[in-house]
């Protein structure tokens, strides 16, 4: 099969009934449509819904959420994508984190993470979107029983008694028994059915870049808190690194519109010279930065999933993390619902899995929302207490493990 035809491919769904269908063909319902299919009988349909083409001139699954970024994984998440059967694929390109650095700028706290005292291989792997997306889709489409409807929009969703009535722009009308919308932060189809999002604002824009230091970043990940607000500087396995840098909106709009050299002069300054002079820069992309949970994750026939359930500041690098155990969850759920023939779509059903979720989604974004407030205020007192903070996390194995095993996503 040639490459337009392998990503451009329409469905093979010729009836109008799917058990389960999957709005959104990104990173969380690639992975989630992978689960189920290791997880429900085969006589259970699947399909995957997908707006954006894939292009023939961008590289193999490239689509919006595979864009220039590159997305933290976290120890608990390589054990979930080897589980899947994806990991030695996206291993390929996958830089291992060894070591974390996190400090305080014009404070004397430090504390460094390392992977060999916590008896892991790796804290977490950093990955290019496009590389994660590329693996993801091919193993969508290798997969028989997944369905793959791409370029296809959904126009309206119609609750029933009895599931969902899915309608797309092609026409058709596809009768599902359960649908799960994962089709990002800023869904439209939670807004049409009603579903409300609790949205805090911080104030802040990330610029997100590729940042070519003069020295070797060593699979050091660097996490940097200054009076603007936090950054990150991640390792890419070329030996350039991933910048995320978190700033107030009108701080952003300014250094967005800075030529190369200014631009890296000022990351210098905030940064300091860990890894030696910046050489260059890559294209800058920017997005406004907040925390929106959606106050229902289920009804019946329905699931809402990824950044459209739960969307948190990237700088502790633990959104995609939580969703992808989300997804893992979901698929055992529903995995020993369907081996046992009963409804996927039921709500007692589905609140099950909301409430086996509770615990690790409050904990993990209470845990990225606290961290992100005490590193982003310029008071005197907290910025006291944050560097008291990391010295004692310096000097505290056991404070140090939690704060290491909580970003792995092993505290569960």
């Amino acid at each position: 099969m040639g490459r337009t035809e392998q990503y451009m491919q329409t469905s093979h769904v010729d009836r109008n009934h799917v058990d389960v269908v999957i709005i959104g063909g990104g990173m969380v319902g690639a992975s989630l449509a992978i689960g189920l299919r290791n997880t429900l009988p085969e006589s259970i349909s699947i399909a995957v819904i997908e707006a954006v083409a894939l292009s023939d001139d961008a590289p193999a699954g490239w689509q919006p959420s595979y864009d220039a970024r590159s997305t933290a994984l976290s120890e608990g998440t390589r054990r979930i994508f080897e589980a899947l059967g994806v990991w030695q694929h996206i291993d390929q390109n996958a830089e291992p984190i060894t070591d974390i650095h996190v400090s305080d700028r014009g404070h004397t706290g430090i504390t460094r993470i390392k992977a060999e005292e916590h008896r892991v291989p790796a804290l977490g792997y950093v990955v290019d979107n496009s590389w994660l997306g590329q693996i993801l889709v091919s193993a969508v489409q290798e997969r028989d029983g997944i369905d793959w409807l791409c370029p296809v929009s959904v126009k309206e969703l119609t609750p029933e008694e009895s599931g969902m009535i899915v309608a797309l722009d092609t026409g058709k009308s596809l009768k599902a028994e359960l649908v799960i919308l994962a089709d990002g932060g800023r869904s439209g189809l939670t807004r049409t059915l009603g579903i409300d999002i609790d949205e805090s604002q911080y104030g802040q824009t990330a610029i997100v870049t590729n940042i070519t230091p003069a020295r070797h970043h060593q699979s050091v990940a660097y996490e940097r808190f200054t009076d603007e607000g936090p950054m990150a500087l991640l390792p890419r396995h070329n030996g350039d690194c991933a910048l995320v840098w978190t700033m107030p909106e009108a701080l952003a709009e300014e250094r967005l519109q800075l030529v190369e050299d200014d631009f890296l002069a000022e990351l210098q300054d905030r940064f300091g010279y860990r890894l030696g002079r910046f050489c260059k820069v890559g294209e800058r992309f920017s997005y406004p930065l907040s925390l929106k949970q959606s106050r229902e994750q289920v009804r019946t026939g329905l699931v809402v999933l990824g950044n459209a359930a739960h969307s948190l500041h990237p700088v502790a690098g633990q959104g995609f993390n939580l969703s992808l155990r989300d997804t893992q969850a979901l698929a055992d759920v529903l995995g020993a619902a369907g081996q046992q023939g009963q409804p996927l779509g039921g709500l007692d059903l589905l609140l099950s899995y909301v409430k086996g979720r509770q615990q690790d989604q409050h904990q993990t974004i209470g845990f990225s929302d606290k961290v992100v407030s005490l590193f982003s205020n310029d008071s005197l007192v907290l910025a006291g207490a944050r560097n008291a903070g990391l010295l004692g996390m310096g000097l505290l194995f056991p404070v140090r493990d939690w704060f290491a095993r909580q970003a792995m996503g092993l505290n569960r």
